[in-house]
C-alpha cells in the first residue's frame, strides 16, 4: 500500500469502505447513493458521482479494485495525481451519462410495458466498472504496446488490442443482451469519455504538463 500513489491509494480506500458500509447496512446505501433512473422516486443527483463508490457483491469490488490498482497506479505516475483525479471522475461520471441515455430510449421503449417500465425505476446501478473502463482506455493510450496476459483464456496481447477487443464485447453485449444485469454502456462511455479526455490533453500538450492539467 505504502507504493501505490496517493489518488489510486484514496480512491480504493473509499471504496472499501463503502463496501464495508453496505454490508452493515444494504438497503440504506443502496437507496442513498446508488444510481437510479431519474424518474424513479429514489433518483437522487448526487448518485451520478456516489454509484462509483458502491458495489454488489465480493466479487464485483475485487475485480474493479484490482483493475483500479494495476492500471491506476501506473497511469496516476504517468500523468499526475491532480490529472487522474479529474480523468477518474470525469470517465466515472460520462459513464453514468451513457448509461442514463440508453436507459432513457429504453425508458420510451416501455411504453406499453408497464412492469418493465417499474423494474427499471427500481433497479439500481452500481460500481466502479465506468472509471475503470476509462482508465483501461487510458493505460492503453500512454502504452499502446505493453503486452497484458488475461487469466482466461491464457493469451497475451498488446493494450491497444486487448482496449479494442473489450470494446467490441461490451457493445455487442449491450445491444444483444439486456438481461444479464450489467450496464454494459456504462463501461463503452468510461471508454468514450478517457479517449476523449487523453485526446484532448495530448492535443493541447497538457498530458505530462503538471502545471497544465485541465
Amino acid at each position: 500500500m505504502f507504493n501505490i500513489p496517493k489518488v489510486t491509494k484514496n480512491l480504493l480506500l473509499i471504496n472499501v469502505i463503502m463496501f464495508v458500509f453496505t454490508l452493515i447496512n444494504e438497503d440504506f446505501m443502496i437507496r442513498t447513493f446508488a444510481l437510479f433512473y431519474p424518474a424513479s422516486p429514489l433518483f437522487k443527483p448526487w448518485q451520478i458521482v456516489t454509484h462509483m463508490f458502491m458495489h454488489g457483491n465480493l466479487m464485483h469490488i475485487f475485480f474493479n479494485m484490482y483493475s483500479l490498482f494495476l492500471f491506476g497506479s501506473e497511469v496516476e505516475r504517468s500523468i499526475g495525481p491532480k490529472k487522474f483525479l479529474v480523468f477518474y471522475f470525469v470517465t466515472g461520471i460520462g459513464a453514468a451519462l451513457l448509461h442514463l441515455g440508453v436507459q432513457h430510449l429504453q425508458f420510451a421503449a416501455y411504453a406499453n410495458n408497464f412492469q418493465a417500465a417499474i423494474n427499471m425505476l427500481r433497479t439500481p446501478t452500481v460500481g466502479a466498472s465506468g472509471a475503470v473502463y476509462g482508465v483501461l482506455i487510458g493505460f492503453a493510450m500512454l502504452y499502446p504496446d505493453s503486452v497484458l496476459t488475461l487469466i482466461f483464456p491464457p493469451v497475451s496481447l498488446k493494450a491497444k488490442w486487448l482496449v479494442l477487443i473489450f470494446a467490441g464485447i461490451e457493445l455487442a453485449t449491450g445491444i444483444f443482451v439486456t438481461t444479464d444485469g450489467v450496464a454494459h454502456f456504462a463501461h463503452l462511455g468510461g471508454m468514450l469519455f478517457g479517449w476523449l479526455l487523453m485526446l484532448y490533453w495530448k492535443k493541447y500538450y497538457r498530458l505530462y504538463n503538471r502545471d497544465k492539467w485541465i
